[in-house]
């Protein structure tokens, strides 16, 4: 090839790799779709984890909805098909804080599904007791939930995402892991360890292609926090609901609360290739309530 042929060729190479990556960054919309990708959803049967498992289904994602509530899990996969998503739905009864447990779902979508694209450990329990009246079974309950539970699926979908060389894994943590507030000691504690976890399964995961984040959410309106404004009954008290709402709402520069959505959509990001260079970081979508 002589020198006027190789620069030919050389410019050529340019201008397609050029066109290639104007092509791709064109339209964006096809980074943020989950097309193909099996999903685990723990948690998914109420609040940020049902929305989150819709919103997958919605952008193409094969979804496994999991939780210890069977009659709250088929109303959250009845909602998926009701939604007209292109994506699908079923579920599994699984107590999270059983490491066996966990280790057979992870085996089990395998063999449904060929393999683990997402995971996102959306599960958590929230107890309130002053921090010297805190009894074993508050102490044992909001651990295995909310610690063991988020390490057991860290694990499962690590083992298997690593031998696929790709994946994501999401975990949902708290402000509350980031700022003390009285009488959710264990709570706070629990979801400060999960960001801990995050950045430890980031660092290990990392080599064999699998990212690992955090969302630390804010004030979110889901039945979690709804004891703020229900008897034992269930029954709601819309003044109280007011109130309380008010009250997270002032602790924001925004003067808002979420909703389940805002999370979701941090999810969704984080699922995506639109999130491929982001590993080992806790987003903090809660209204500029805390800024670390």
């Amino acid at each position: 090839m002589d020198m006027i042929s190789g620069l030919r060729y050389q410019a050529q190479r340019n201008a397609a790799a050029a066109a290639a990556e104007a092509a791709e960054s064109s339209d964006p919309s096809p980074r943020f779709r989950l097309d193909g990708k099996v999903a685990v959803v723990t948690g998914g049967a109420g609040g940020i984890g049902r929305q989150v498992a819709l919103e997958f289904a919605a952008v193409g994602a094969t979804v496994v909805i999991v939780d210890r509530d069977g009659a709250d899990l088929e109303g959250a996969a009845k909602a998926v098909v009701d939604s007209g998503a292109s994506g699908s739905a079923s579920t599994a009864t699984v107590d999270v804080s059983d490491r066996d447990a966990v280790d057979a779902l992870a085996a089990q979508v395998v063999a449904d599904h060929g393999s683990i694209d997402v995971w996102v450990n959306a599960h958590g329990v929230l107890r309130y007791s002053p921090l010297v009246e805190i009894d074993q079974e508050h102490f044992d309950t909001v651990v295995g939930v909310n610690q063991r539970g988020v390490l057991w699926g860290i694990a499962a979908a690590g083992r298997q995402m690593t031998k696929q060389g790709s994946g994501s894994i999401i975990n949902i943590a708290s402000a509350g892991g980031d700022m003390p507030s009285p009488n959710i000691a264990v709570y706070g504690m629990t979801k400060a360890a999960v960001m801990h976890m995050t950045k430890t399964a980031a660092v290990e995961f990392g080599p064999s292609g699998v990212r690992v984040n955090a969302i630390a959410p804010g004030f979110i309106d889901t039945p979690m926090v709804a004891v703020h404004w229900t008897d034992s009954s269930g029954a709601v008290d819309p003044e109280a609901r007011k109130h309380m709402m008010g009250v997270r709402a002032a602790q924001s520069p925004m003067n808002a609360t979420g909703e389940p959505r805002d999370i979701a959509d941090a999810v969704l990001y984080l699922a995506t290739d639109a999130a491929r260079f982001v590993t080992g970081q806790v987003l903090r979508p809660n209204g500029g309530v805390v800024m670390p």
